[in-house]
């Protein structure tokens, strides 16, 4: 099909070429080779009279016009995606639909083990592909590349829907043989400690920190990990405190060495939202997934 003599099939290799900014990754991700992809180019370079990506060393770069064509033409991708995809009618039992999720950390953990064993009860043909949070997480979900994302509400996007999943509030979590293990915590001790704290691998900041950091203190981190579920052996035999959500507490408590005491200043509770782009709202498989979740939540 064509557009004002653009044929619309180049379309798509423009955005995968936008994307990936290579020839050959692009070509793969379209299942055709890597000659046709690089006439694919030819022929979108002639239609714009625009080199479009630039060779720079050993990697391609965008030109102004192929810089300015990134969002509207994604955004009409998009559009075209939720379209297909979205069918009038859904079957859970027998449908093999797959559904990508951005998540966290703390989500894997205590929202992903029970909406999988949901799942599998209720639709074992879908297919899910969890993929990790990262920094402004809502830009996979505007840019097609996932469907859901479970995040803290700041972190998602103004311009799409949302629901709230939960909220779970911030609590202490010491080595049950340590000076803090007999259940009570001072204000003096709580500000004075040296604490452990979950680190986002991709450099963004813990609720923890954020927390800290509302209310005007500095949280005096002396231990930073990549994982939440670390820290109950990072606690074990020390001093000092992991200050993390209850949920993901309660879960730690069952392995044993640690002690759940409350935190003696009142700090802001972490909510869990669910959000979706707007082009996906009457999609009733994705509806039906929103639901499981918050069963799950």
């Amino acid at each position: 099909m064509r557009f004002k003599n653009l044929d619309l099939n180049l379309l798509v290799a423009l955005d995968t070429l936008i994307r990936v900014r290579n020839v050959s990754r692009a070509a793969e991700e379209m299942f055709i080779t890597q000659s046709a992809m690089s006439n694919a180019l030819g022929r979108l370079r002639d239609y714009f009279d625009d080199a479009l990506l630039i060779q720079v060393g050993r990697s391609m770069e965008l030109s102004p016009l192929a810089a300015s064509l990134e969002q509207p033409l994604r955004d009409i991708i998009v559009r075209i995606e939720a379209a297909v995809v979205s069918t009038p009618s859904f079957e859970p039992e027998t449908s093999t639909r797959s559904f990508s999720l951005i998540v966290s950390d703390y989500t894997m953990m205590t929202i992903m083990p029970n909406f999988i064993r949901l799942l599998q009860a209720r639709a074992p043909g879908i297919q899910v592909d969890l993929k990790p949070q990262q920094n402004h997480p809502h830009i996979l979900l505007e840019r097609g590349e996932a469907d859901l994302l479970i995040a803290p509400t700041p972190f998602c996007s103004e311009n799409h829907p949302r629901e709230v999943l939960l909220e779970d509030d911030l609590c202490c979590v010491v080595a049950a043989d340590g000076p803090f293990g007999h259940g009570s915590l001072s204000t003096e001790d709580f500000l004075a400690a040296g604490f452990i704290v979950m680190q986002p691998p991709n450099g963004g900041e813990s609720f923890a920190q954020r927390a800290f950091d509302s209310v005007g203190l500095k949280l005096r981190v002396e231990i930073s990990s990549y994982s939440f579920s670390s820290l109950p052996m990072l606690i074990q035999g020390g001093n000092r405190i992991a200050l993390i959500q209850r949920k993901l507490a309660n879960i730690f408590a069952g392995l044993g060495g640690i002690t759940i005491i409350e935190t003696p200043i009142t700090l802001p509770k972490l909510q869990q939202s669910l959000q979706w782009h707007s082009y996906r709202t009457r999609d009733p498989a994705l509806s039906w997934i929103r639901s499981l979740i918050h069963e799950a939540s």
